[in-house]
């Protein structure tokens, strides 16, 4: 595994993660893991937070064991998970050798492309009652590769790029994996007109005003660190009302149903800036072109605009559409 920092700058999902490689998994190889695969599970989970690409690309199968495997790692989306595994192996399409037998010329192994001392260290003893992990198939595998990324940093969504960036240790590759991903999460359907907020969302809008003028701190969760950072301040706004969000930006966006382009903004939306790769900034809309958001150091709390020339806003999701 990597030693890894990480270098923030403006809001808390702004950072570059900086890693002094140790060892650990050698990726970034396309490789087959073929379609038999023992333990399978019941592929016939909802894909209703699936994007139509998800469904046409990834196997049922896997597709369940992907959101099987994310669900015991509070703030990792199954889109993820997923992501790796079409950049990895395609899903287990892939002809390449090193996957139903023997390893590849760097020593991976598998569909999610592991190498032997990584698979030990994230298959303990225990780890597979009455039996021993296989590498080669996607039941064990995948599970394992959820562990890592949560060891690694994508627990409650502390630091997704970092716990990517140790599965393969390039800028390149963390990139390619959330835009994969993106392309992965289905979009909230739009909404025929703009009408009122839900009950959850009037109560994060009305947190949000009484934050009005708070200053700005990298990190800020609320008074006890003197204030706010963008994703603090909206994870605050929701949580007032009963609604949990991940800590950062990047993890907010990706969590959670997004509008399609074009889509009408309500009260209670969040925005977001940035790119899929880098999310860097999130505002609580209060109107279709207003939103209360933390903007930067030395910049209170305010109620700003949602569009304005040469930003780089990217899209909104709908925290409440996930709790109907």
């Amino acid at each position: 595994m990597g030693i890894l920092g990480k270098i923030g700058a403006g809001c808390a999902a702004a950072f570059l993660a900086l890693v002094v490689i140790t060892g650990g998994l050698i990726m970034g190889v396309v490789q087959a893991v073929g379609s038999a695969a023992s333990g399978t599970v019941n592929a016939a989970s909802s894909l209703a937070d699936a994007s139509e690409r998800a469904k046409a690309d990834i196997p049922p199968e896997y597709m369940a064991l992907y959101k099987q495997a994310a669900a015991t790692c509070p703030g990792l989306s199954w889109t993820v998970l997923a992501a790796i595994g079409k950049v990895e192996t395609d899903h287990g399409r892939s002809p390449l050798p090193g996957v139903k037998s023997g390893a590849n010329g760097s020593g991976a192994m598998g569909p999610m492309q592991f190498i032997s001392a990584t698979w030990n260290t994230y298959n303990p003893p225990g780890t597979k009652p009455g039996g021993t992990p296989n590498v080669y198939d996607p039941a064990d595998a995948i599970p394992a590769a959820a562990r890592m990324l949560c060891a690694e940093g994508a627990r409650d969504g502390r630091d997704l790029r970092k716990a990517i960036f140790a599965y393969n240790h390039a800028t390149w590759y963390v990139n390619q994996v959330l835009e994969q991903a993106d392309a992965y999460t289905a979009v909230e359907p739009a909404t025929p007109s703009i009408g009122g907020p839900t009950e959850a969302a009037s109560k994060a809008i009305a947190f949000a005003r009484t934050t009005i003028g708070t200053p700005y701190v990298w990190g800020g969760d609320g008074p006890a660190e003197g204030g706010y950072d963008c994703s603090g301040l909206t994870k605050a706004a929701y949580a007032s009302a009963g609604i949990k969000l991940e800590r950062v930006a990047q993890d907010q966006y990706y969590s959670m149903p997004r509008l399609p382009a074009g889509a009408p903004i309500l009260p209670g939306d969040l925005v977001f800036y940035g790119t899929p790769s880098n999310v860097h900034h999130v505002g609580l809309a209060i109107g279709p072109d207003t939103m209360i958001e933390a903007p930067r150091p030395g910049v209170a709390v305010r109620v700003g605009p949602i569009r304005y020339p040469g930003n780089d806003y990217i899209g909104a999701t709908r925290p409440t559409a996930s709790r109907r």
